[in-house]
């Protein structure tokens, strides 16, 4: 298991994969621990910073032909991504999702989903006994009240799993501005998700890209 405490405990693009599970809109109908239009907000901002990363993202449904296709919003993501349909509540019985993840070969698993207490916990949990070190997106995720969102994240701690918000996600695989490379991509994500600081972001790259005003010069 991967240690807890450290600089080895948080993320990085190079040990960790993304596993997005029923963001669909049968789960979305009962959604009430979170403004609904919130966890899709971060839950695509979530995606982008992953894609911005090189994250590897799985994704996966429950009986799309009665629950719905993933949000569009996801989906446009990855055109060419079919999620993997399940009929298992629990998405960590389904051996193509876990052949899935092992496939890439990383070790820090991060999960958003919905609903928290049911298809998050489940996973989350029993990753832990894979030898995942397993991270828990709670605002990207949800529940049908928040004491059961809430109920399932304290269960997930409990059990040893890591709870974080999508922006820390993005912190911690930034980590350093100096990393340049990442950091138009990350700007991007940014300003189109991230509330009032995306707001501000853009403002300050306005006034930085702006040419100072020069005074003229009598002749």
């Amino acid at each position: 298991m991967t240690t807890k405490t450290g600089l080895d405990a948080l993320l990085t693009p190079q040990e960790c994969v993304l596993l997005l599970i029923d963001h669909q809109p049968f789960q979305f109908a009962n959604l009430h621990s979170h403004e609904p239009t919130l966890v899709v907000n971060n839950v695509v901002g979530l995606a982008k910073t992953a894609k911005a990363f090189g994250v590897p993202t799985i994704l996966t449904t429950v009986v799309e032909e009665r629950g719905g296709y993933l949000i569009p919003a996801l989906q446009g993501l990855f055109p060419d991504q079919k999620p993997i349909n399940r009929t298992s509540i629990n998405t960590w019985e389904d051996s193509r999702v876990v052949d899935a993840v092992a496939a890439t070969g990383r070790k820090k698993l991060v999960i958003a989903g919905l609903w928290t207490e049911i298809c998050v916990a489940m996973p989350a949990i029993q990753a832990l006994d894979d030898d995942y070190a397993v991270y828990v997106v709670t605002d990207a995720s949800g529940g049908v009240s928040a004491e059961a969102h809430d109920t399932a994240v304290r269960r997930m701690v409990q059990a040893g799993v890591v709870p974080m918000t999508w922006m820390a996600v993005q912190g911690e695989l930034q980590r350093d501005w100096a990393r340049d490379a990442t950091v138009p991509a990350l700007a991007q994500v940014i300003a189109q998700h991230g509330g009032g600081t995306g707001v501000a972001f853009g403002w300050e790259t306005q006034l930085l890209e702006t040419p100072t005003p020069t005074t003229g010069t009598r002749a």
